[in-house]
């Protein structure tokens, strides 16, 4: 989905939260009638940037969506483009600012069907919002899919008919090629798969202020997009008397014989600004590590009391374990060493499945900052108890992000970044180059040089998730996991 990224305001609005907004700013003195002109304009705006005049087909559904497409009817006949109007329903059933704007349109009112379609260039999808909660089903669903297989460019109002906009569920949609959306993106606009159906997104001001968004959301907690917008400023920062001990210590447990991984993540948190990053290994491990591994130090891990040595020593600020750690008991009993610190603490891969009998001993054990990184099947095992199979991404991440105590990042082409006290934040700029053996690793090696240097867990996470995106997308096809930390510097570069 290519979105326009300058332009997209990253707070983002659940479908109720839009809808308060709306009455809000009726309630302030711009009524629905002006707000749905508005729409209609920016919607007009937007075809008439990504298209050449030719013959529309608007569809109109019977709600406010439909209003908004017999404003965009109105406006682009205006201009001297050939448009047929058809509507689901009678019109003499549209109620309230539709209604209005139904009787403002002067052309023929079609009963919905698919010989709207015939000689169309363009198909406006006006049917549902992003509040829907049914398929789409009838003759909405007939014509939506004769659009599609005759391959006609669609414009959708919201979201396309069928995406859920609080959580981009598929009910029934076909993909836009452009969407144009008010005021704020919904988590439905970034969720799988409504992100892929929604196209190119465009978020068009209407005129509901920031104060008015910033009142919905006070009350709740906020999700954003994951964008450098709202965490850039909390990025580590050099000053002139900096040095390596005040740039953080990370501490990573290597595994043995799976080396590879934790040397990844080592190399990760370096590279993000961790002034020392020390690997901690078993003794049969330490040649390979020391070979490897030049500015990272090693040291062995010759029983465990040596851990509780290293624990010791305050100048660690933040730790990982997890890859290549291996699964059993003695990985449960390092991850709860670590978290009886109280220093921030990032759980990975095996770190996480070690625990999938007993959840409940991690999450006591949560007292102090603490990130967990799982994929989709490692959240299962871990957090499968909750019984959240038929819940939304971000809910799941939110309600795992709560019982455990940990900010979550719920790792996948829509990764979900989710603190205990409910603020998420989706990430929308993985490129499909990500799917390689070790991204994930390099990923928790990002946000342990992050917590390293003293940033929040929650945007640490985030940051860490844009960053290791937005590197990934710099190198294009043919990208592997090693290239990844060497390619961070000039994506932060041009940050800072």
């Amino acid at each position: 989905m290519a979105h326009e990224s300058t332009s997209l305001p990253p707070l983002l609005l659940s479908v109720p939260q839009m809808a308060e907004a709306d009455r809000r700013a009726a309630a302030d003195g711009t009524s629905g009638i002006v707000l749905m002109e508005r729409a209609g304009e920016a919607v007009v705006r937007a075809i008439r940037q990504a298209y050449r005049p030719c013959p529309v087909a608007v569809l109109c559904g019977p709600g406010n969506n439909g209003g908004d497409g017999f404003v965009v009817a109105r406006l682009l006949a205006a201009a001297g483009w050939p448009v047929r109007l058809g509507l689901l329903g009678a019109r003499g059933a549209l109620k309230g600012d539709a209604a209005h704007h139904a009787n403002l349109w002067t052309g023929a009112v079609e009963p919905l069907g698919v010989g709207l379609l015939d000689d169309a260039g363009l198909v406006v999808d006006a049917l549902f919002g992003a509040g829907l909660s049914r398929p789409v089903a009838g003759e909405a669903a007939r014509i939506l899919y004769g659009a599609a297989e005759a391959g006609m460019p669609v414009v959708a109002i919201d979201t396309p008919s069928g995406v859920a906009g609080d959580t981009g569920a598929d009910l029934g949609a076909i993909r836009a090629d452009l969407t144009v959306t008010f005021e704020r993106a919904k988590p439905g606009h970034f969720l799988l798969p409504g992100r892929r159906l929604c196209g190119r997104l465009v978020v068009a001001p209407i005129g509901i202020g920031d104060a008015t968004v910033n009142e919905v959301t006070a009350s709740a907690p906020r999700c954003w997009r994951n964008d450098p917008a709202w965490w850039a400023g909390l990025l580590p920062a050099l000053t002139v008397d900096s040095h390596k001990y005040t740039r953080g210590h990370a501490l990573v447990l290597g595994g043995w014989p799976m080396s590879g991984a934790a040397r990844l993540s080592a190399r990760g948190a370096a590279r993000i600004g961790a002034g020392l990053v020390t690997v901690a290994v078993p003794d049969a491990g330490f040649p390979v590590y020391a070979t490897a591994l030049t500015s990272i130090m090693v040291r062995m891990r010759s029983d465990p009391a040596a851990l509780g040595e290293m624990l010791a020593d305050k100048r660690f600020t933040a730790f990982l374990c997890g890859p290549g750690a291996g699964m059993g008991q003695a990985t449960q009993d390092d991850i709860l060493a670590l978290l009886g610190t109280g220093r921030a603490v990032v759980i990975d891969a095996d770190g996480l499945t070690s625990f999938a009998e007993t959840p409940g001993t991690l999450f006591d054990a949560i007292k102090g900052p603490a990130v967990m990184t799982p994929h989709e099947g490692e959240f299962k095992k871990l957090f499968g108890h909750l019984g959240l199979d038929g819940a939304d991404k971000l809910a799941r991440a939110r309600a795992a992000a709560e019982t455990s105590g940990a900010v979550i990042v719920l790792k996948g082409a829509d990764t979900v970044v989710a603190a205990p006290d409910g603020r998420a934040a989706i990430n929308d700029n993985a490129p499909p180059n990500l799917a390689t053996a070790g991204s994930g690793d390099v990923l928790s090696g990002f946000i342990l040089g992050l917590l390293a240097q003293g940033m929040p867990a929650f945007e640490a996470a985030a940051a860490a998730v844009w960053l290791h995106g937005a590197a990934a997308a710099s190198f294009g096809p043919g990208l592997i996991s090693e290239d990844l930390p060497d390619l961070l510097p000039a994506v932060l570069r041009a940050l800072v």
